[in-house]
């Protein structure tokens, strides 16, 4: 049967895979320690009757504060078995974000992982009068007024037996019942509680699994934050259900050893890693040059040779088949093998993938299925699939889910996956939800004769030049994130005669032109100053922006010798850059720069 709440969707899962020995495992001290299913379905249990023992009712709200761990998963679904509705925090905001979070929530316990996270909350919570329960995951000494995770679980299994019938009430959840509510980090101003049903988030995990080949075989590294709606739909709710073992990485800085540890063969991220992953590979040919580096160019264009047949359904030359065979030997099966070598597929979402990336990948038998959505869309509103894979669009829309583009271009959806509203704020859920129910997403795109969607940018991000041409800047920024010289990019050029970008070069790859050049290595405060380094930048800047319109491409480079940051304020914590942050915060060289212009 069909779930039709996220309660209905985990007790079916632990019906199915309940005797599993590893659900979910995470490093603890150097060693993976997993979580079988039946401690996870004990867990949940003793969960839901601790927090009816703290006396939480049907529909308040709970806080999680975590990276995520099992515990994560435990609680949440503890709190929908019990009909509460929880609110995800993200561990990288800052304290007075947080407090914002929970006040606007009213939340009345929270989660949280770690010692600092719990200092974070301490240090605001007189201020917040709701808030009457916290419990810490680490086991360690916490001060009078917080609970420890493993005695909130004691409370729990000692009270059990006054909650006999614990599944079929949570059963009773309708799908109309408020399931979590996801403050959007958003680019300017205070954020907004989007409002998810159960039934929003479960229509669309059953809509995915229709169209995506996600098998209980199968096994993933989870490291987007599952404060997010993508890692939440699809590396928890849909990978629990569809019985995945589910690896948490331990951080950022260490997803790209883990992959290589854990050997995953599904993984869900936003461009990013796919960029890194790419632009390393590219280096490691170029830099080698020679005949490696022949090899490699000879190999990518094999590889889109081959694609062409393919992803058109034509058939592929017996040459032509022969050559993939060897650019697989001695160039794509090496990239696999160094992300595990097991790899089946990958699923990006978040941002915009460059299509470049995403043919190499594919050639490379990884295949990447890009998706679109929103927080606000639960999140997922197309995505590419087996059946039509188009690298360049983000597929046709999944099953329930309708999609049409306004007369300026914005693209509008209608359908279950679409959010209840925004939490105490009925003016903003009517400017985003028309009368006949279509959202309005603010991004820009259109429908290609075979029903896949493109998206071109975000309405509010459309750089306007004083001549009045419109231009979208994350594809160009997609470009250059692709030169081994630039880390990342930001176009800026509104209402101005001409579009300009700001650059972060890669300092390593940069030490090493500058050792070839007998230049010496500085600090990166002062290699973005030195003439050779601008001049550099600019011309594989360039390069890599060779076939963009004359009014499209950026006249002028701002070098800026630090990366963007979630911490800095410039990206949002789903790593979408604040455009108006890193404009202000570069004002005055922005300013100098085009000065000699206008």
């Amino acid at each position: 049967m069909t779930p039709r709440t996220l309660n209905d969707l985990f007790f079916d899962a632990a019906a199915r895979h309940g005797q599993e020995p590893v659900a979910m495992r995470i490093k603890r001290e150097g060693r993976w320690t997993p979580t079988s299913w039946p401690a996870l379905y004990a867990s949940v249990q003793h969960g839901h009757a601790a927090l009816r023992e703290l006396g939480l009712k049907e529909g308040d709200r709970v806080a999680i504060l975590s990276e995520n761990r099992p515990e994560w998963a435990m609680v949440d679904f503890a709190c929908l078995a019990a009909r509460l509705s929880d609110v995800p925090v993200y561990p990288t905001l800052p304290t007075h974000h947080i407090q914002y979070i929970l006040d606007n929530s009213g939340a009345r316990a929270i989660f949280v992982s770690t010692l600092t996270q719990l200092e974070k909350v301490l240090e605001v919570r007189a201020a917040l009068p709701a808030l009457e329960h916290i419990v810490l995951f680490d086991d360690v000494d916490v001060p009078d007024g917080v609970t420890l995770f493993k005695d909130f679980l004691a409370l729990g299994e000692s009270a059990v037996g006054r909650y006999p019938d614990w599944e079929a009430e949570a059963r009773r959840a309708t799908p109309d019942d408020l399931a979590t509510l996801i403050y959007t980090s958003g680019t300017t101003g205070q954020p907004k509680g989007v409002m998810l049903t159960h039934g929003n988030i479960t229509s669309n995990v059953v809509s995915c699994l229709q169209i995506l080949d996600i098998r209980s075989t199968d096994e993933c590294l989870s490291f987007l934050p599952l404060s997010h709606i993508f890692e939440r739909m699809v590396g928890h709710y849909t990978l629990v259900y569809a019985g995945v073992l589910i690896n948490y990485a331990t951080s950022n800085d260490t997803v790209a050893a883990e992959i290589a540890e854990v050997r995953p063969t599904f993984l869900a991220s936003v461009p990013r890693l796919y960029e890194k992953i790419y632009a390393r590979a590219v280096e490691s040919a170029m830099s080698a040059g020679g005949l490696k580096r022949a090899i490699f160019e000879w190999a990518r264009a094999t590889g889109e040779t081959y694609l062409s047949y393919t992803l058109a359904r034509r058939r592929v030359p017996l040459g032509l088949r022969f050559g993939m065979v060897i650019a697989d030997k001695l160039v794509f099966g090496k990239v696999r093998a160094r992300m595990g070598g097991r790899i089946r597929a990958m699923v990006s979402g978040g941002a915009p993938l460059n299509p470049e990336i995403c043919r190499f990948f594919i050639a490379a038998r990884m295949i990447i299925y890009e998706g679109y959505g929103l927080t606000e869309t639960s999140p997922v509103i197309t995505v590419n699939t087996a059946v039509m894979l188009k690298p360049g669009t983000v597929g046709r829309p999944i099953p329930g889910v309708e999609v049409k583009i306004a007369e300026d271009g914005e693209i509008l959806t209608r359908g279950p996956h679409v959010m209840r509203g925004y939490f105490n704020n009925p003016e903003a859920t009517a400017e985003a939800i028309d009368p006949e129910g279509w959202f309005h997403t603010g991004d820009i795109g259109e429908i290609d004769s075979e029903g896949c969607l493109r998206i071109t940018d975000r309405k509010k991000d459309l750089i306007v030049t004083a001549g009045g041409k419109n231009i979208a800047p994350q594809p160009i920024e997609g470009l250059l994130k692709t030169n081994k010289f630039v880390s990342n990019a930001v176009m800026i050029g509104d209402k101005r005669r001409f579009p300009s970008m700001l650059l972060v070069p890669n300092f390593d790859t940069l030490a090493t032109w500058l050792t070839i050049k007998g230049l010496p290595k500085l600090a990166p405060e002062q290699l973005v100053m030195m003439p050779e380094v601008q001049e550099k930048l600019a011309r594989e800047a360039r390069k890599s922006l060779r076939d963009l319109a004359q009014y499209e491409t950026p006249k002028k480079f701002l070098l800026v010798a630090k990366d963007f940051t979630i911490e800095g304020g410039e990206l949002t914590p789903k790593m979408s850059i604040r455009r108006k942050v890193v404009e202000e915060r570069y004002k005055e060289q922005i300013e100098a720069m085009y000065a000699d212009e206008e």
